[in-house]
């Protein structure tokens, strides 16, 4: 076998509006990195949310052929993308319609179907999705079925964006299970396709890809050994070293998103939203939270009340600040709550305003506001084992926010090396599909870096989270 750092390995994670495409070696050093940005096809007088099936292909093929002549020959490849992006062909292959991107939402009606046919306390227990949704693949489906019978007659051959991608790399009629866990059509209490559902719609297995594990060779494109990869977010996961449950991941962008893992499904909750999907890692699942505003209220914030300021001179502000901000709380639904509570009217606050408070205490209090709804998350999902989380996005780069979060969790944050965890969970997944290491949790070990520690360093929320919660309680209703 050749040396760690004589192989070259390629992730590809293609996202909502664009793909990013990077090549590791074998000890996770990046080598070169590309990324593609693109503009879905909207309508406004259908609502339709599409994108050229075939475009996608194009712009792989084109990140690949790049890579490589930059790099030298790539030993192997894997893909994660967005869940829930459905593309219907032929026999041979050939797309029928657009595909229809996770964001549109025509299929109300035929969701709607599937609620009254199955209701939610059973899909969830079966797919582990606890919503009926418009978004979901069978919804979508179902539509094409009621509204476009041609092309449901046509079908032949029925793919989430990952299966299409190797599909075409490969010539491979192939899924792994995180993508088609959010399809409602597959049990991912036994990994098989759900026949009832299936039946429901008035689909065959035959025209579904065969399912194999995530991080094994399912073809080659080329001389490119092409491997199952995983859901954009799992891969991101992976991509941060979390392979046990003692870690989480956690990414401060537009958004909070949190993946947990666990290893049973958590009972059905009628009250919750949380997303239960297959993990990666065989035996485990993974719960999916996310909370709509994280770094874009501090944004918001900025934009309108700082603009002359940068982020780093609002940290440096923020940071002369006590925690707690001397009484000041904020809630930082802008576009409403999600988790632990749902309650998409719940609109953001600042409580507690006195004459001395400045510019600096509500800079610092939609930083704590942002931890205090991670600390509510993982004291809802039950997250006891966890001592670690390891850290994404923009909200990282900030020594302040993330010491914010040690102190408020009780947990120690780490930052990573490697930027682009997507990709690199990518790069994990294709290591282990031609045998470099073992397992994915062997080779996230060998190849993940940390960058930054932040332990908690003593600074007491105790008060200013129960004046949170108390908030939280009497607004977010």
């Amino acid at each position: 076998m050749k040396a760690p750092e004589s192989y070259k390995l390629l992730g590809i994670d293609i996202g909502t509006t664009s793909l990013k495409a990077a090549v590791f070696d074998g000890t996770g050093k990046r080598l070169a990195v590309r990324s593609v940005d693109y503009t879905l096809d909207t309508d406004a007088e259908t609502g339709f949310i599409e994108f050229d099936a075939n475009a996608y292909i194009v712009m792989c093929r084109r990140v690949i052929a790049e890579l490589e002549a930059e790099c030298g020959k790539i030993d192997a490849l894997s893909v994660d993308t967005q869940g829930e992006t459905l593309i219907l062909t032929d026999a041979a292959g050939k797309p029928l319609c657009p595909a229809v991107v996770w964001l549109d939402n025509r299929a109300v009606a035929e969701a709607e179907a599937i609620k009254e046919k199955f209701g939610n306390k059973l899909v969830y227990e079966v797919t582990g999705q606890p919503e009926i949704t418009a978004g979901w693949p069978a919804s979508k489906l179902l539509w094409f079925k009621n509204n476009k019978p041609e092309i449901f007659a046509a079908t032949e051959k029925i793919f989430m964006l990952e299966d299409w991608v190797l599909y075409n790399l490969c010539g491979e009629f192939v899924t792994e299970p995180t993508i088609q866990s959010s399809t409602i059509y597959m049990d991912v209490t036994k990994n098989v396709w759900w026949q009832e559902m299936l039946d429901f719609i008035g689909i065959k297995e035959t025209q579904l890809p065969r399912i194999a594990p995530s991080a094994s060779v399912v073809g080659k494109c080329g001389d490119i050994a092409v491997v199952s990869g995983a859901l954009d977010q799992i891969a991101g996961t992976i991509g941060c070293g979390v392979t046990d449950e003692t870690l989480i991941s956690e990414m401060t962008g537009t958004i909070m998103a949190i993946c947990v893992m666990t290893d049973k499904m958590p009972p059905y909750n009628p009250d919750s939203i949380i997303p239960c999907h297959l993990h990666a890692i065989d035996g485990k699942y993974c719960l999916i939270l996310w909370s709509s505003t994280a770094g874009m209220a501090l944004k918001w914030f900025r934009n309108n009340f700082a603009e002359n300021y940068s982020f780093r001179e609002l940290d440096e502000l923020a940071a002369k600040v006590p925690a707690g901000c001397e009484g000041l709380t904020m809630l930082p639904y802008f576009c409403g709550s999600t988790m632990p509570k749902y309650n998409p009217s719940a609109t953001a606050s600042f409580t507690g305003v006195t004459l001395s408070h400045t510019r600096a205490h509500f800079a610092r209090a939609i930083m704590e506001a942002v931890a205090y709804t991670l600390k509510q998350n993982l004291s809802y999902v039950g997250a006891e084992k966890v001592n670690e989380i390891r850290i994404t996005g923009g909200g990282a780069a900030s020594p302040l926010w993330a010491q914010i979060k040690a102190d408020v969790t009780g947990r120690t944050l780490q930052g990573l090396a490697e930027g682009e965890t997507a990709c690199l969970g990518c790069a994990i997944f294709a290591a282990v599909g031609v045998g470099l290491y073992d397992s994915i949790p062997a080779a996230a070990k060998a190849v993940v870096k940390t960058k930054g520690t932040y332990a908690p360093a003593g600074d007491d929320y105790t008060e200013a989270y129960a004046r949170y919660e108390r908030t939280d309680a009497t607004l977010n209703v």
